[in-house]
């Protein structure tokens, strides 16, 4: 008895509303609006798990769908009243929170939505979820530059190189226009015309190297007796070019001054002339036309002319000892740093071509001075002016020296052995065009007669064109037997 009067008065306990400093919570709350539910949902709730938990309750109050309190007698009796209002309650499966990825109309193209979704059964209650690939992503390069090395030496390669590029072609710009300004003068007092440009007067053309390239500055200088015109080239170290820069490392090279004057036709016998480095005459030996068809590569020049780290390639001997004076001599002793070859033929061609069967005649060849100089880095202009004046001077020395007699008869017995062996490499080569040249003759000509109407020139064409192919077949021999 006691046990139940105690059960009624929790019972009505639990049926007291709330204080009113509840309320007072409420109104204090911003989200209140959102909390105004029906409490006697909770309390059946939360009284039912109580009373389960503990297992003595025999009577739950409360208000289920507008339903009177029932008495329960044990939990399974609490598990029907749970069955029979199923209608009623709404239970929320959390397998079913992805249940609007389902939607066809919202993910168009989605082909796992619509397959899974035929795949379920209606008794089935696990349903499959569709899989969701997630990107990947990077991360910001500003918390990861270890993993950005090669990028970086890459533009650190590109910064280097073009900066390279400016301080390079600067260079090379300043050495062209400080040799032409330290030679102005010299080049003014010898030459009517110096630095034709192909520019009128008119136009204001200032004395300026013609820029080749970035390391290649050209100057040509014409109006001076005996010679046609000069060209002055600068070959300079390709400064702008890293990667050459670096090989120079390996291999050093220097700036080069080439001067190259072409002599008038009858100011210069016929003879081929060059002195040059012992290193130097053999490659000009083995690549340059002229000196490899005329010349002999002579070696002893210190015993015979004095001249030390130098060799020479003579055609005839008169003319290299001629030439080689003591100025000359002098000058190669003095500046045999400086001075890399003279080289002087009146058969100057370039260097040596293939063999060609269908070259029919030889190249067109010059009369030259051509001298090659070395420009030291560490070396002033000044000490370059000996070096023109040195051409200027070999300039005037070739147009004064003459053969004599029996050189020239050698000369012209060596041009003559050239145009002979040129005639026999060739000769295949000129009988099969002069072949063809006439077999288009007579093409020509047939066709002629053919587009006349005359027969009597046709029958008169067709007669001598019978007689011409008779003429060409061998002729047989005939042997008469006699007989016994």
């Amino acid at each position: 008895m006691r046990l139940e009067l105690s059960l009624l008065v929790v019972a009505i306990l639990c049926l007291v509303p709330k204080p009113l400093v509840v309320a007072d919570n409420f109104e204090d709350n911003d989200f209140a609006e959102f909390e105004d539910f029906d409490d006697d949902e909770f309390v059946v709730g939360n009284a039912a798990g109580q009373q389960l938990e503990n297992g003595e309750a025999d009577l739950v109050s409360g208000k289920v769908n507008g339903n009177s309190p029932k008495k329960v007698d044990n939990v399974n009796d609490f598990a029907d009243i749970d069955d029979n209002d199923e209608d009623d309650a709404v239970v929320e499966d959390e397998e079913n929170e992805f249940e609007h990825f389902q939607d066809e109309e919202e993910f168009e193209g989605f082909s796992g939505t619509a397959n899974e979704a035929e795949d379920v059964k209606p008794g089935d209650s696990k349903k499959t979820e569709p899989k969701l690939t997630m990107a990947k992503v990077p991360m910001h390069f500003r918390t990861h530059w270890d993993s950005y090395w090669m990028e970086m030496l890459m533009l650190a390669g590109l910064l280097a190189y073009f900066a390279n590029y400016l301080i390079g072609n600067k260079k090379n710009t300043s050495i062209a226009n400080l040799w032409l300004s330290t030679h102005k003068s010299l080049l003014e007092d010898n030459f009517v015309l110096v630095g034709d440009d192909g520019k009128k007067e008119t136009e204001g053309s200032t004395l300026s190297f013609i820029k080749e390239s970035e390391s290649v500055y050209t100057l040509w200088c014409s109006g001076r007796a005996c010679c046609e015109g000069m060209l002055v080239e600068l070959k300079l170290i390709k400064r702008q070019d890293l990667v050459s820069l670096i090989a120079g490392i390996m291999k050093p090279v220097n700036d080069q001054l080439h001067i190259k004057v072409e002599i008038s036709p009858d100011a210069m016998d016929n003879y081929v002339f060059c002195v040059a480095t012992k290193k130097q005459a053999t490659k000009l030996f083995k690549d340059m036309n002229d000196l490899n068809k005329f010349c002999t590569l002579v070696n002893k020049t210190e015993e015979k002319y004095n001249i030390m780290g130098y060799s020479l390639l003579s055609e005839i001997a008169e003319a290299s000892s001629t030439l080689l004076d003591s100025r000359l001599i002098a000058a190669l002793n003095k500046y045999s740093h400086l001075i890399e070859y003279i080289h002087v033929s009146d058969q100057y061609s370039g260097p040596v071509q293939q063999d060609d069967p269908n070259t029919l005649k030889q190249p067109e060849v010059k009369r030259i001075l051509h001298c090659g100089f070395n420009i030291p880095a560490k070396i002033e202009m000044e000490e370059l002016k000996p070096l023109l004046v040195l051409v200027l001077y070999m300039m005037e020395r070739i147009r004064r020296f003459r053969l004599s007699k029996e050189g020239k008869a050698k000369s012209d017995k060596n041009r003559a052995r050239v145009e002979e062996e040129f005639m026999k490499n060739t000769h295949a080569a000129r009988a099969e065009a002069a072949a063809q040249r006439r077999e288009e003759k007579r093409k020509a000509e047939k066709e002629k007669v053919l587009a006349n109407d005359d027969p009597e020139k046709q029958r008169r064409w067709e007669e001598k064109e019978r007689k011409r192919l008779e003429k060409k077949r061998p002729k047989m021999k005939q042997l008469s037997i006699k007989a016994l």
